[in-house]
């Protein structure tokens, strides 16, 4: 082969790899005008991992402090304010209340308004002076032992040096090396700290959380991609009867659900259900028909499957990390409680936490059961107004 048909073969080969070059940018374009158009996977695939960055980064704490925290006081003396302003400074303790008997102290604790009680009996002080180590009790909900073993820990830090200012001049003798008061730690509903006691309920609300909004999301959207929807709307049947038509399949499931979740936890796991089974039920469904109204709504705002599935993964993502199922919620800064107290399943582990290891009723539950039935009914009514938006 000559020098020219050398240069021939490396001029084609230049001209080829040219011309591929152009039709992987051609590609490359089309690729970019696809996502532009196609904007919510544009969205998710942008603010995903911004969020994850977000929550991981400032909302996430395992060791949370500012816990909320009832005192039964049956003592005035320099002591007893002493040991409370010892709490306060320790930072893990926020006293919200001030309880007027041991009853109003249990009630606080079961309806989940504090995660503290603290009692310090009648002559604190006088017993105190006498070297006769009286008893400080201490009620801990543990249902998250992760939300109370740091609070604990600082508790049983402070005896060493609480009253290092009281105790001097005459009293300075009554410094011993041991504590001059005992610290009685109750750990409530959970007291070995089992962490199976606390993921277990919550995986109920996790998991119906995630197959409830999967279903009904990709309901709508089947139907358009698959060329029924045309037909059902022919038929002569409202919105509204489409939408509860096609949810009320997903609640049998549901409920099936909860049924095999309940029945694993206590057979395989151990998990009490202290409280009223039938109570658990209707709340549980009433958390489900929440979620399918979500994933409902969302089928109807989505364009394809896919779409609907990533939307789906947006909503759970903030769900399984900001209701305290992962993480303690008290732990996290107040814009995210705020953001919680929007989810439903934030209320849902709450309740089904409240019923199965507390034994709470629904006198106990009344913000939480409110907070649920609000957003359901949003939730709802925002599904069958984009339905109607859909079909127009």
């Amino acid at each position: 082969m000559g020098v020219d048909g050398r240069n021939d073969d490396a001029s084609r080969r230049t001209r080829g790899l040219a011309a591929s070059l152009r039709r992987i940018y051609a590609t490359f374009v089309k690729e970019l005008i696809q996502l532009r158009r196609d904007r919510i996977t544009f969205a998710t695939m942008i603010f995903i991992p911004l969020l994850q960055l977000m929550l991981f980064g400032y909302a996430i704490n395992t060791d949370p402090k500012h816990l909320p925290t009832a005192v039964l006081v049956q003592d005035d003396s320099a002591f007893t304010r002493s040991f409370l302003a010892a709490m306060r400074t320790s930072g893990y303790f926020a006293v919200r209340s001030v309880a007027a008997s041991e009853a109003e102290l249990d009630r606080l604790i079961l309806s989940g308004a504090v995660q503290f009680g603290v009692q310090i009996p009648a002559h604190f002080g006088r017993d105190l002076i006498r070297g006769e180590r009286p008893a400080i009790l201490v009620v801990a909900d543990a249902t998250d032992p992760s939300a109370t073993g740091g609070a604990v820990a600082a508790l049983q830090g402070l005896s060493a040096n609480v009253f290092a200012r009281d105790l001097i001049g005459p009293a300075s003798s009554l410094a011993p090396r041991l504590p001059p008061y005992e610290l009685r730690i109750h750990r409530r509903y959970n007291p070995t700290g089992e962490t199976r006691l606390n993921i277990v309920p919550g995986l109920m609300g996790t998991i119906l959380t995630l197959t409830m909004l999967m279903f009904t999301a990709l309901s709508v959207t089947r139907e358009i991609e698959r060329g029924t929807m045309e037909t059902l709307l022919a038929m002569p049947i409202r919105p509204v009867e489409i939408m509860l038509g096609k949810i009320a399949p997903y609640l049998v499931i549901g409920g099936l659900q909860m049924t095999l979740i309940l029945t694993a936890a206590k057979l395989l796991f151990g998990v009490p259900i202290v409280g009223s089974l039938g109570l658990l039920i209707g709340l549980t469904m009433l958390f489900i028909l929440a979620n399918l109204s979500v994933g409902y709504t969302f089928s109807t705002i989505a364009t394809s499957q896919l779409q609907a599935m990533q939307m789906s993964f947006f909503f759970f993502l903030p769900s399984i990390l900001l209701s305290g199922f992962m993480f303690p919620f008290r732990g996290m800064p107040g814009w995210a409680q705020y953001v919680g107290e929007i989810l439903p399943l934030t209320h849902y582990l709450r309740i089904v936490r409240g019923i199965m290891l507390k034994g709470a009723g629904l006198q106990h539950l009344q913000a939480d059961v409110l907070a649920l039935a609000a957003f359901t009914l949003a939730a709802m009514s925002l599904a069958v107004a984009r339905f109607r938006q859909t079909l127009d």
